[in-house]
């Protein structure tokens, strides 16, 4: 059994990799930290895993988590950073969900993040866990770089296109909308019924830090510079990230919907739908699938592709479980079969 702990127990994240986790076949989750909610029975805080987990919160310092054999991070950025050194150290695998390791280049990093980085020697180590572009690095790897929502959906929707050399990446376009559960479960005004229910909005349109990490690996597959303008949207509703992606074909006869079918045939958590068909984020709610379906309105040059995905799942500890799945050499669909939840 694989030892896991995670630092970062109460917020959503962290107890979305609690749920998924406690019907892991091979993992033993044995500490869960939390400063503010330390000697607390976790499932007193969330009593939706009565039965499945009774560990107290501890504290996260790093001699608590030294008997696990990988450590999760659903921490805030600039929080993983501090002990990802020593954890590493002491021969314990870690995956971050946050951002401190995504970005190559800290002068980027700081500059979106706003904080000194204060490990930057260890950037070039890690590897960013989009499983369907870097799946043999993460075999190999010691720290990952679990991705961004926005970034997942918006990736795994240019991918095939990239990399069948059939658009013109200096003219991209993600216009994604997001659920309110991507702002975290820290109370906040934007958070708010009140606030968000009944409304929708565009935010970060100048510059959402989520870009440059998009930028950095759709570069590394076109092996260029690529020019994306990203916009991302607050709907009124919970989980879910719905990327609408547009681009400039350099040929309008090439056939779309085989190409992401040949991509995804053999990824277990990418579903290409049948030509003419819409994905809906309701039909991969709780689950770690993406569901992606590619058009060429009236045919012409330009190609829309729409990318769905659960943002706490897909979109953070669902990849997180798959990246360590990869890992230890497990069956990548351990512990994350589920099936939609509808309605």
């Amino acid at each position: 059994m694989i030892k896991v702990g995670i630092v970062g127990g109460t917020g959503y994240t962290g107890v979305e990799l609690l749920r998924l986790l406690a019907m892991h076949p091979d993992v033993d989750v044995q500490v869960v930290t939390s400063r503010a909610e330390k000697g607390l029975r976790v499932d007193s805080v969330y009593p939706n895993l009565r039965g499945f987990n009774d560990l107290n919160f501890v504290e996260p310092i790093v001699e608590n988590l030294t008997i696990c054999d990988v450590v999760f991070f659903a921490t805030p950025n600039a929080t993983a950073m501090h002990m990802a050194k020593d954890l590493l150290a002491a021969d314990v695998r870690v995956i971050d969900l946050s951002a401190d390791f995504r970005l190559k280049d800290v002068a980027v990093w700081e500059q979106w993040y706003g904080a000194k980085h204060v490990c930057p020697d260890l950037l070039e180590q890690a590897v960013y866990g989009l499983p369907e572009t870097n799946r043999d690095a993460i075999k190999k790897a010691k720290l990952i770089a679990n991705p961004g929502c926005y970034p997942t959906a918006t990736q795994l929707g240019f991918l095939p296109l990239i990399k069948a050399d059939v658009i013109d990446t200096s003219m991209l376009i993600s216009d994604a909308k997001s659920g309110v559960s991507g702002a975290g479960r820290s109370a906040s005004v934007v958070g708010l019924m009140s606030e968000s229910g009944e409304s929708f909005k565009a935010y970060g349109v100048p510059g959402h830090r989520h870009l440059p990490e998009i930028s950095q690996e759709l570069g590394a597959i076109s092996n260029s510079a690529v020019e994306l303008t990203f916009t991302p949207h607050l709907v009124p509703m919970i989980r879910g990230i719905h990327a609408t992606l547009y681009a400039p074909l350099k040929d309008k006869n090439a056939d779309l919907q085989a190409l992401f079918e040949e991509f995804y045939a053999n990824e277990p958590f990418v579903d290409v739908l049948p030509a003419g068909e819409h994905p809906d984020t309701g039909d991969v709610r709780g689950t770690n699938r993406c569901q992606i379906a590619v058009h060429q309105p009236q045919g012409g040059n330009v190609v829309t592709v729409l990318s769905v995905i659960d943002n706490l799942v897909k979109g953070a500890s669902g990849q997180a479980i798959h990246n360590m799945n990869i890992m230890f050499g497990l069956d990548e669909r351990a512990g994350l079969n589920q099936v939609g939840l509808y309605p």
